[in-house]
C-alpha cells in the first residue's frame, strides 16, 4: 500500500535533499527486535527513516533492537531502504543526504559515494582528528535537517506508533508505513 501511494504522489516530493535519522520507541510487551536501551531506561526498538525536504517519509528500515546505535549494520539497512525508494521509480543518484554525527562512518560514506549520493554528515568528534578528514560538510544544507525531526514528531502523534505494543516486526513496520501514508496524504 505505502509504495503505491508514494509512487502515485512522488511528484509532490522535494528531493533537493533527503534526511536520515533514527527513532527509538519504547516496547512495552517485548517481542522481535526489542532490547534494553540504557539511555531510555526501557526496552526499545529502533527504525531508521529517510524523508524528503518537506518531512514526507520516503523509506523506513525494518525494526532494529534498541540496544544498537544508529550505525549498526548501517550500509546493509540503508541499501534496503534505498532499494525500496528505487522500486517506486525515484532516482537516487545525485541526491544530497543530511545525517547527524551518529551516521559518520567510513563504510557509510563509501556506500554513498559508490551510489552517487552526496553525503552531508556532521563529523563525529569521536572518530579522530576532524581536521584530517577530507570530507565536505555544508552547514547551510545541514540546517534543513530539522524536517526529519518534524516527521518524528508527527509519528509521535499516532498512538499506535508512540509506544510499541506489537510483538511482531511485520505488524510494527506495517503500522509505521500506515502512519507514513497518512503523513503523505495530509500534504494533498
Amino acid at each position: 500500500m505505502w509504495s503505491n501511494i508514494l509512487k502515485k504522489y512522488k511528484h509532490l516530493l522535494d528531493l533537493s535533499s533527503i534526511q536520515l535519522d533514527g527513532t527509538h520507541t519504547p516496547a512495552k510487551r517485548g517481542g522481535e527486535s526489542v532490547a534494553y536501551q540504557g539511555r531510555k531506561k526501557s526496552k526499545t526498538t529502533s527504525n531508521l527513516i529517510v524523508t524528503d525536504s518537506q518531512s514526507i517519509p520516503l523509506a523506513c528500515s525494518n525494526p532494529i533492537a534498541g540496544n544498537h546505535n544508529d550505525a549498526f549494520n548501517l550500509v546493509k539497512i540503508f541499501s534496503k531502504m534505498i532499494h525500496s525508494i528505487q522500486l517506486v521509480e525515484i532516482p537516487i543518484d545525485g541526491l544530497f543526504l543530511n545525517a547527524d554525527a551518529g551516521f559518520d562512518t567510513t563504510d557509510f560514506r563509501s556506500y554513498c559515494y559508490a551510489n552517487e549520493i552526496f553525503d552531508n554528515i556532521d563529523k563525529n568528534k569521536r572518530n579522530g582528528n576532524p581536521s584530517e578528514s577530507k570530507t565536505v560538510f555544508d552547514e547551510l544544507l545541514y540546517k534543513t535537517r530539522f524536517v526529519i525531526e518534524r516527521t518524528n514528531a508527527w509519528l509521535d502523534a499516532f498512538k499506535a506508533v508512540l509506544i510499541r505494543f506489537e510483538t511482531n516486526d511485520l505488524h510494527w513496520k506495517g503500522l509505521m508505513l500506515l502512519a507514513f501514508s497518512v503523513i503523505l496524504l495530509r500534504k494533498l
